[in-house]
């Protein structure tokens, strides 16, 4: 190996990470410097972007004695700091308040002289985890925590979007604003009360299901629209597994969601990957007609489904063949159709199958097959 080679390696080893969780007030990257600096000296720090080619953003930016705010990169604007007397006391940290996981990147730090000439460089990476909180389906609700000892003005206003920039629940002039919600929140979300007093801004979403698993972001902004606080926090709902034998004289597949749903609201049980109809209801009544027709009056529904929220479906006389992955979804008039829902819950159905053995008496009996079930259907990405 060359001794270039060599030299480069030790570059990359040696750059300082700093990791932090989404929801900090502030982290500070570190540079630390015994290096007797010239009284004009300008310190630059940089982040390495990169989407579709690399390329360099100013992050902060201190020249003739002062910062320069006007040269950062508006992703930046109010967001950095640097110590006074920085090229007397030789610390050159940044800290970046408010840090998300867009923020997880390597950042450099550039001193030069008034020629321009490079006096001193170093690197730092951050990394900023976002948390994740993992439950299983058909629990009754899921708590999305940020608490915070931030004193936050009375007149803030918190937002929790999802990963499609949907807003899941907003408070602002001291109340919720549920018309300000998309469709698939509506009645499902709830925050704390006097939640600016105590810093406690957590979400509790109702029955969350496999169709919530999204990276929710909490913002709080001040009367002026900037931004004093943000966090994200990842949730996991895991896929709802029911087993049943064969020969069983029927089996629910479970789906509950908020009560009340609009009156014309329409509710589909389909097969992942092939897209037969297990069962439609719309316009207030059921569709067998559009049943794939190996489900034809295998299938039913509740009384009053719309109104209790009950969307369990019940498929009788299992088989081994009905072993899958079925999912149902729930459209109303004001949704802008896509293939699949923003409302929805996946079930994953094993039926285990029974085979027939002879004893020694010549008696036939039947007993549970070992045998895996049908390879499940490839599902698509929502």
């Amino acid at each position: 190996m060359s001794p270039s080679k060599l030299m480069l390696c030790f570059v990359v080893l040696s750059v300082p990470q700093v990791e932090v969780d989404s929801g900090v007030e502030s982290v500070q990257l570190p540079f630390n410097t015994t290096l007797h600096l010239p009284e004009d000296a300008k310190v630059e720090w940089m982040d390495n972007y990169k989407i579709l080619r690399p390329h360099n953003r100013k992050v902060h930016v201190y020249e003739n004695g002062s910062d320069q705010p006007e040269e950062q990169h508006q992703r930046y604007r109010d967001r950095t700091k640097m110590n006074e007397d920085l090229l007397k006391t030789g610390d050159l940290s940044l800290t970046l308040k408010h840090p998300t996981d867009w923020d997880t990147r390597s950042y450099t730090c550039t001193i030069y002289s008034r020629e321009g000439n490079i006096l001193l460089k170093r690197k730092v990476k951050l990394k900023v985890r976002v948390p994740q909180v993992e439950v299983d389906s058909g629990v009754e609700s899921v708590q999305l925590p940020f608490n915070t000892t931030l004193h936050l003005p009375e007149d803030a206003k918190v937002e929790w979007m999802d990963s499609d920039d949907d807003k899941v629940h907003v408070y602002e002039n001291g109340s919720d604003q549920p018309h300000k919600q998309h469709q698939a929140y509506r009645d499902r979300t709830k925050m704390n009360e006097d939640l600016l007093r105590t810093g406690d801004l957590s979400l509790t979403l109702k029955h969350p299901t496999d169709g919530d698993n999204w990276t929710y972001t909490c913002t709080v902004y001040s009367r002026e629209g900037n931004i004093l606080l943000k966090r994200k926090v990842e949730l996991k709902v895991r896929v709802c597994q029911v087993e049943v034998e064969e020969g069983a004289e029927s089996v629910q597949l479970p789906f509950n969601t908020t009560q009340n749903l609009p009156e014309d609201t329409k509710v589909k049980w389909w097969e992942v990957g092939s897209y037969n109809k297990l069962h439609l209801y719309k316009n207030g009544s059921d569709q067998p007609e559009e049943q794939h027709q190996v489900y034809r009056d295998r299938t039913k529904m509740n009384e009053d489904l719309l109104k209790t929220g009950d969307l369990s479906l019940t498929l009788k006389q299992p088989t081994e063949r009905d072993s899958g992955r079925y999912r149902c979804g729930v459209w109303s008039r004001g949704d802008i159709f896509t293939f699949f829902t923003r409302r929805y819950k996946t079930v994953q159905l094993k039926v285990r199958g029974r085979v027939q053995v002879q004893d020694q008496t010549g008696d036939i009996r039947n007993r549970s097959s070992s045998i895996d079930p049908t390879p499940l259907m490839a599902d698509q990405s929502v």
